[in-house]
């Protein structure tokens, strides 16, 4: 029997009206499973970036809520996500990062597989010397393949297999950011870091996606991009965030700055936005470098962010970026204490889920009904299959 846990009806009604997501959300662990399934599972979910494997043979041991998922990228320079595991007896395949050189082989009983997932060699399996059998057919049993699709450096993956083409669910977005439509580059290592908060992955998507709290956790940067430069943006069931019309680029010691993207509108000059892609990505786009925030949620009070930053052309001055990677890292910090005091909170048993203000808060509410129409979609289906 389908237990409902939560009551959501609250959650969707208009900004002005709505509660927050209840409690369980964020603390519970049984909702937790439910929540990977029907969110998680079922829309395109930031599981790294392409930069984790910069050369052809490159593999990352990555576990996705408990998945053990291996990103590859193949001898025709194609990155993959394939489940790391050995279709044989189940045995994880490839521990560390590491380059492929010839085959993945499976370290139990050397099953060997190509990089583009298929078994190209099952030693012994008719027998000593035999390494063929006619029940073992090499074409049925390559790496399982996990749905994935590239862009802006990003590997969004589908677990379920069920979502729309990532083109058709993030359609809008894609002609939003169509000037960006050019090549990334990542930064290197000076331009990766990674940021373990003790809140629920929800959490660091709300506070990314609003401008309201900008005047009292970032007063440097609201000292000259101001509350009151910032816009909303809002696409229900797909995205949501914030923009300013005064960005400030970046100025070395002798005035320079990084080069634009090519071809950007006037528009551009001073603005940037700021965008939380449903699931668990948060993106950033500016005239002269972008970054990709990947939330990897651990459990439900546990989440890492894995920030890479971006610029428009493969050579950059090394202090700028240096000093560009500690600005953003000083932004994110700030918000720590908020996303794991907001996580303490949610422990209030008579905290219904919050109020939002309909004027500053309707891009949180926003990602608030999109996980609870998710939900109650999933909710429905199990409903009906009973």
């Amino acid at each position: 029997m389908f237990a409902l846990i939560t009551d959501l009806s609250a959650v969707r009604r208009p900004v002005s009206e709505a509660q927050g997501l209840p409690n369980p959300h964020y603390i519970d662990p049984v909702v937790f499973e439910e929540e990977k399934k029907a969110v998680l599972f079922a829309s395109w979910s930031g599981l790294g970036v392409t930069a984790d494997v910069p050369e052809t043979g490159d593999a990352v041991p990555i576990t996705f809520l408990g998945i053990p998922l291996l990103m590859v990228r193949d001898k025709v320079g194609q990155v993959r996500v394939f489940q790391n595991t050995c279709r044989h007896r189940g045995m994880i395949l490839v521990e560390e990062p590491r380059k492929i050189e010839g085959a993945i082989r499976c370290p139990y009983h050397s099953w060997c597989y190509s990089t583009d997932g298929r078994l190209v060699s099952t030693p012994h399996v008719g027998g000593p010397g035999q390494n063929t059998h006619e029940s073992i057919d090499r074409t049925l049993l390559g790496l399982i393949e996990v749905r994935s699709h590239i862009w802006r450096d990003v590997v969004w993956i589908n677990i379920d297999g069920g979502a729309q083409t990532f083109e058709e669910a993030n359609a809008d977005l894609i002609a939003r950011w169509a000037e960006f439509d050019k090549p990334l580059f990542h930064g290197g290592p000076d331009s990766a870091f990674q940021l373990g908060v003790n809140c629920n992955w929800k959490l660091a998507v709300e506070n990314y996606c609003e401008s309201y709290h900008l005047p009292w956790i970032h007063p440097g940067l609201n000292s000259y991009s101001r509350l009151e430069d910032h816009y909303h943006i809002e696409k229900p069931d797909a995205y949501s965030g914030q923009g300013t019309l005064v960005y400030r680029q970046l100025k070395g010691d002798k005035g320079q700055v990084f080069a634009d993207f090519e071809g950007v509108g006037e528009k551009w000059n001073e603005a940037a936005e700021y965008i939380s892609v449903y699931p668990n990505v948060l993106l950033g786009a500016h005239r002269d470098h972008a970054f990709a925030i990947v939330l990897v949620p651990e459990n439900e009070g546990r989440t890492v962010e894995n920030i890479h930053l971006y610029y428009a052309t493969p050579e950059t001055d090394a202090d700028m970026r240096a000093a560009n990677t500690e600005q953003w890292k000083l932004v994110f910090e700030e918000d720590i204490f908020v996303v794991e005091g907001m996580q303490k909170g949610r422990h209030a048993p008579s905290f219904d889920g919050g109020r939002f203000s309909a004027v500053m808060d309707s891009p949180t509410h926003c990602f608030h009904a999109w996980v609870a129409g998710k939900i109650e979609t999933y909710r429905n289906a199990a409903l009906a299959a009973e």
